[in-house]
Order: structure tokens, then sequence, then C-alpha cells
């Protein structure tokens, strides 16, 4: 049987250790996918609130640096009245990390996010939501009579 030979010199064996590093280095990062739960059998608003109402959510261990997602977001249609509203992130049920608006003119609205999580490294569970309100549109007829929906979900979640 052949035999291997390790090499003993400190040095030599640093210098092969720094060229394994070097080279998984060049091959880039690994990233994890992060799964978004609904939280409703339907997963649309619709009523006109003051309140935002979480469409998805989930809870994330923070131990990456960043969190990319992209979103999708429709206004529904009600006769000749179009439904628009605003969505939001948010962190731990308090925290307004982006927001943006979904335009009443029956249009997808698709945000991307890079979201930094350096503040939240130390916490051991991070709840990230993505909620949305509507603002405008019917408020009567529509699917279930309270007028037209706003209807949104995560495209891509990865953490970085």
């Amino acid at each position: 049987m052949p035999k291997v030979h390790k090499n003993s010199d400190f040095l030599q064996r640093l210098a092969e250790l720094e060229e394994r590093v070097a080279a998984m280095a060049r091959e880039g990062w690994e990233r994890d996918e992060v799964p978004f739960y609904p939280t409703s059998l339907r997963t649309f608003v619709y009523d006109d609130a003051t309140s935002f109402t979480t469409l998805w959510e989930t809870i994330i261990s923070p131990r990456a640096a960043t969190l990319s997602m992209g979103l999708v977001f429709i206004g529904d249609v009600v006769g000749t009245t179009n439904s628009g509203g605003e969505w939001r992130v948010q962190f731990n049920d308090s925290t307004t990390v982006a927001s943006g608006n979904v335009p009443a003119t029956f249009t997808y609205a698709l945000p991307a996010l890079t979201l930094d999580l350096t503040p939240y490294r130390a916490d051991t569970a991070l709840k990230v939501q993505i909620q949305v309100r509507r603002t405008s549109g019917a408020t009567t007829g529509g699917k279930f009579g309270g007028g037209g929906a706003i209807g949104g979900a995560p495209r891509y979640a990865r953490l970085i």
C-alpha cells in the first residue's frame, strides 16, 4: 500500500492552509433560504383599516449580517375601482425596517430589500413580519363583500 508522507514543516502546512482558505473565499458565500408562513388561509386584506394586518411571518436566528428579501403586492379591482394601500416589514412586532406603497392601479409592486441584521446578532430569535393595509378602493362588493383586496407574498428571502 502506498504511504502518504505528511509534511512536518509548520510553515509549509500553514501556507497550504492559507491557500485552502483563500480558495474557499473565492468560491463565494453560502446563502440560507428563509421560509415564510401565511398567517391566514387567504393572505389578503379585505378591509380599510388604520392598523396593519400581518400576511406572512417567520422567526429566524439572525446569524448573518443581512436579510435579502423580494416581495410582491397587488391591489384588487372591484367593478371599476382599484384598491391600493401600504406595506411594511417589521422586526419583533415593533420595529418597522422597510415600507412602501401598493399602488391603486391593478399592477404589481415588486420591492427588493436588503435588511441589516447586525443590531439583532446577539438575539436567539428574530420575528420578521410582512404586513399590509388597504387605504383606498371599493368598500363593498368583492369576493367577501368587504370591497377590494390587497394581496402580498415573499418572492425570496435569504440570509447573506
